[in-house]
Parts: structure tokens; sequence; C-alpha cells
């Protein structure tokens, strides 16, 4: 009877966890599968969706898109942000839409939870594919300090205020929230010359169903930093682990993206191998609508 009772809250489990995940795929499910991770804590899929999804899938692939549970537009008050939730709702993607093994697109932090899933859950991953991801965390919120060191060396204000973040704890989300808002004010996630075609997808993508649904859970860092004992990571050792396994690792940036440091591109490249590993002009974080083409055809070209 226990047997069965356990059996039986496993499953409504798993419903109601799917009933409260929002997900969405795009294409033929005959296609070679793309499960698209975004970025955040706090963050959505509701950019790649409205701009990329449909194009990706238009290319021969069958793309499914979520917003992890508490996060966007799975409203869950009870998530813990953790990267062991983060798991447990990718892998009831895994199990709602029938995949085995799909390949990861991971999207700045989704690259930390794509590259850490992909380690745990070697047999469920053709591919991993680093888009504007993290990986060497305390490195890139140096860089950005650093930077704006340089940058405000002649204010006096924003030194004391780069010297006030400093000194708060680097496994805090205050830490990590101010670091990113000083790589905002140095534009560091602005493409910096906009194409017509980049404008005209930010603007239907603005003007869009897409932008109206695109909620932010300001509380997710603040769980995150609360709950999870794994953070402000390097991942190149999970990420040398996971080549040497067999897995091929992809990795895209953008030239301008301003949050990386020319030494974290240089160790990513040697990391993935030089053809498995691409940089776009003019182009930003958000490279699937900064550079959209150039984006479409390193996925395509290297997802096979």
């Amino acid at each position: 009877m226990k047997i069965l009772l356990s059996f039986l809250f496993a499953i409504t489990f798993v419903f109601t966890h799917a009933q409260n995940m929002y997900s969405k795929a795009y294409g033929s499910p005959k296609n070679p599968p793309i499960i698209f991770i975004h970025g955040g804590p706090s963050g959505n899929a509701t950019l790649f969706e409205g701009a990329t999804a449909q194009k990706l899938a238009d290319k021969g692939f069958y793309v499914i898109v979520y917003d992890r549970r508490g996060e966007g537009r799975s409203k869950d008050e009870n998530a813990s942000m953790t990267f062991k939730e983060s798991f447990e709702d990718l892998n009831s993607i895994y199990n709602t839409y029938g995949i085995k093994k799909a390949n990861i697109l991971a999207h700045s932090f989704g690259g930390i939870i794509g590259t850490l899933f992909t380690g745990q859950f070697p047999d469920k991953v053709s591919s991993l594919t680093l888009a504007g991801a993290l990986f060497s965390q305390q490195e890139t919120y140096d860089h950005i300090l650093k930077q704006a060191k340089e940058k405000f060396k002649n204010d006096p204000s924003k030194l004391k205020e780069i010297a006030e973040i400093e000194n708060l704890s680097k496994n805090s989300a205050a830490y990590r929230k101010r670091c990113y808002e000083m790589a905002s004010q140095m534009n560091f996630f602005t493409m910096p010359s906009p194409t017509s075609e980049s404008q005209k997808l930010r603007k239907e993508y603005e003007s869009g169903a897409f932008y109206a649904v695109n909620f932010r859970n300001q509380e997710s860092p603040i769980k995150f930093y609360q709950n999870e004992t794994q953070n402000n990571l390097d991942n190149t050792a999970v990420l040398k682990k996971i080549r040497k396994n067999g897995i091929p690792i992809f990795a895209v940036y953008g030239k301008e993206d301003g949050i990386f440091s020319e030494k974290q591109l240089n160790d990513m490249k040697n990391l993935v191998g030089k053809n498995h590993f691409k940089i776009i002009d003019n182009c930003s974080h958000y490279l699937f609508v900064d550079q959209q083409d150039e984006f479409l055809k390193f996925v395509k070209l290297m997802v096979k």
C-alpha cells in the first residue's frame, strides 16, 4: 500500500510540475531536438522564443523553449531556484516531449545550468552549445569591475561605488546584481552598431505578444543565493570532463559582449577547440538578436 501511495504521489508531482511550467515546441518532432536554456536567475525565454525559435526550427530542428520554475511564465511561489530544481525542470521537458537525448543550447546563466546538467546526465545530451554563456563567474565579475575602474577613473563617486561592490560578499545576490548594474552603465549588454535587421527584430519583439509576458521575478536571485550552496562557479573542469566523455561542445560569443575578457574567450576557444568556436563581430550578449543570421548559421553548422 505504501509503495502504491508513493507511486501515485510521484505521478501527481510530475503532472502538477508539468502543468506549472511553461514550455512550447517549434518544428517537427522528427527533427533533431534542441532545448534552449534561458539566462537568469530572474530571466525567461521570451526574447529567444519571439525572435529566433521558429527560425531555428526552420533550419531543420525541433526547438523546445521553456521558462524555469519560478521564473518568467512558470510562476511558482514555492520554487527554490536551486540547480537541483533546474535539473528537475529540464528532465520534465524531456519527459513531456518524449525525448531521450537532446542538443542543449544554453544562453548566459543558462550556460552554467546546461554545463552542470550535461556533466550529471551525459547520456541525455547529444551536444552542448554555449551562447554568450557564463563559465568562470568570478573572472567575469573581476573583468567588469576592472573595466569600470578604468572608465570611471576620474569620477570619485563611481570609484567609491566600485569599492563598495568589491567589499560585498562575492557569493551574494547583491554582489552579482551590482556588478551587472555596473556593466549595464558601461553598455556591456548593448549592440555597438545596431543593424536594420536587429532593430526590426527588437521592435517586433517589443510590440508583440512575447514582450507582453516578459515577466521577471526579482526574488529569483535572492532565493538562488539563499538556497543554492554552489554559486560563483568556475565550470572549466566540468567542461573538460564533458569533452573527455565525447560530448561535443560548441561556443559562440559576441565580440562586443563586454562581460567577458579576452582571456576568458581565448580560454573557451582552447577548451572547445577552434573549429567549435566562433566570435561574431558587432555583437553583444543577445547574439541571437544582434546577429541572428550568423548565430543561426553557426548552430546549423555545428549541431548536426
